[in-house]
């Protein structure tokens, strides 16, 4: 798996001359060492010769580099990023291509990366403009405090920048299961008698007229974790381990938050919270036990979740985070949206970019899976590079139980490129020859350059609007072509 994800990042070059540049190496000096003449190497600097995966390895012995570091394609994220902030209407008429941002991200990075910054604080401008102006019945004109920067953008890019895994805290979950004698047969009780043995500390699952719409609670002064009974066991496992999580690797998870950079106190506590339902998710499924199950069952989602009785989500989510170092397995990207196509969890992955700002393609089938509760649908994705995706997607079962007619209504994709479907018995059977597999999709109407979608909410960038009175077709704008 790891080859398969070099090979595919092969056209390295501009990392390569990044990364000479910032260890101050001349090409004859950076060519000497891994043993390869200047001239080849000014070659591949330019993307006119690929990097084998055998030249890779010279690198990462020559420099101690992280082979991870150049297999991720972060150019591709970045140029999606800047593709977006060009659709934004305030860029009207600047004609700025795709292959110019690539080009400025393979140049420039770090002002590419300026650019996003700069344009996140103007939307937050505006945003903050458009709050006040609905507020006061004015034209936004008005002065007031702006928000701080967006804690939850901010632990986004923590864990794309991670691919969403932290080896520290599968070491952890891992130790647990050798310290505890745990059994997966019976791992509620497991960690119930572990966490009395271990911190003084009894777990009861309490009626809900007691929790009422509390799902978890630390009583730290009776040393109690109280669990509603309206919880599944595979939730009770989950917010058991994530209070363990809490109290019994604390240090642990204050030492992951203080490596990263992160804007603000609320930023830095969803990030701690975060990493506590990582941990939680490593303990119901170890790693090398539910990557060999993955790959042994073909990534089949439902046996996933028998196996290990966990929830659908949590097999999803989980599959998101198989990238240790020699053991990776199929790259996926993750979504949860609810029934008003509100994005409340997105995982990057497998080379799927989501939009920053904006909502998703109505078109993926995440949308369309409350129409079909409880059933997994596949779709095959292709976008408007090119790019080919296979997405799987379902309805969530509720939370708590059934007391709530308000019961919050969520769906979940998982995909990954069509080219690694072969891994997934979902991808059998799918012809690529065949044109109807595929479902014409984007990531942003503001990017997309699907002029003739039925779907569009927004025109795209560097598109003129045409309005002809004599003219209407079944898309909701015409464009002079």
């Amino acid at each position: 798996m790891a080859n398969e994800r070099l090979d595919r990042k092969a056209m390295l070059g501009h990392k390569i001359r990044r990364f000479r540049l910032d260890q101050g190496l001349s090409q004859t000096e950076m060519a000497a060492q891994i043993g390869i003449s200047p001239s080849y190497l000014n070659l591949i600097e330019h993307n006119q010769r690929p990097v084998t995966v055998p030249l890779l390895f010279k690198l990462g012995n020559a420099f101690e580099i992280d082979l991870k570091e150049f297999a991720e394609d972060d150019d591709q994220r970045l140029a999606a990023g800047l593709s977006e902030v060009f659709g934004d209407p305030l860029f009207e008429g600047q004609g700025v291509s795709d292959r110019e941002l690539r080009e400025l991200v393979a140049a420039a990075p770090a002002a590419a990366q300026g650019v996003l910054t700069l344009y996140r604080a103007y939307r937050r401008i505006w945003e903050s403009a458009q709050v006040l102006a609905h507020e006061a019945g004015g034209d936004g004109t008005g002065d007031g405090p702006l928000p701080p920067d967006s804690p939850v953008e901010a632990v986004r890019d923590v864990l794309e920048a991670a691919s969403n895994h932290f080896d520290d805290l599968e070491r952890a979950a891992e130790e647990l299961w050798d310290e505890a004698g745990l059994d997966r047969d019976a791992l509620f009780a497991g960690l119930r008698a572990h966490v009395r043995a271990a911190h003084g500390i009894d777990v009861r699952v309490m009626p809900v007229e007691v929790m009422a719409d509390t799902l978890r609670r630390w009583d730290y002064h009776r040393r109690r974790i109280l669990i509603s009974e309206t919880l599944l066991p595979s939730a009770r496992i989950f917010h058991l381990a994530v209070q363990l999580a809490l109290i019994g690797h604390r240090e642990r998870l204050d030492r992951i938050v203080e490596r990263v950079e992160l804007p603000n106190d609320e930023a830095r506590g969803l990030f701690r919270m975060t990493l506590a339902n990582y941990f939680a998710g490593a303990v119901m499924m170890p790693y090398a036990p539910f990557l060999q199950a993955a790959r042994d069952l073909r990534y089949d989602i439902e046996l996933l979740r028998r196996r290990f009785g966990a929830s659908v989500e949590q097999v999803c989510h989980r599959l998101t985070t198989m990238q240790r170092s020699g053991a990776r397995g199929v790259p996926f990207f993750f979504l949860r949206v609810d029934n008003a196509g509100n994005i409340s969890k997105r995982l990057s992955g497998g080379g799927f970019q989501f939009a920053r700002f904006g909502g998703t393609c109505p078109r993926l089938v995440v949308h369309d899976v409350f129409r079909s509760p409880g059933q997994l649908l596949t779709q095959v994705a292709r976008l408007p590079d090119d790019t080919t995706f296979l997405i799987l997607a379902r309805t969530l079962d509720p939370i708590g139980g059934g007391r709530d007619r308000l019961q919050p209504r969520y769906s979940i994709a998982l995909g990954c490129e069509l080219k690694d479907a072969r891994h997934l018995v979902y991808g059998d059977g799918i012809d690529p020859k065949k044109p109807e597999v595929f479902t014409p999709a984007g990531v942003s109407c503001r990017v997309c350059e699907r002029l003739d979608c039925t779907q569009r909410a927004h025109p795209p960038v560097n598109h003129r609007i045409r309005v002809d009175q004599a003219l209407r077709r079944a898309q909701p704008f015409d464009f002079v072509r």
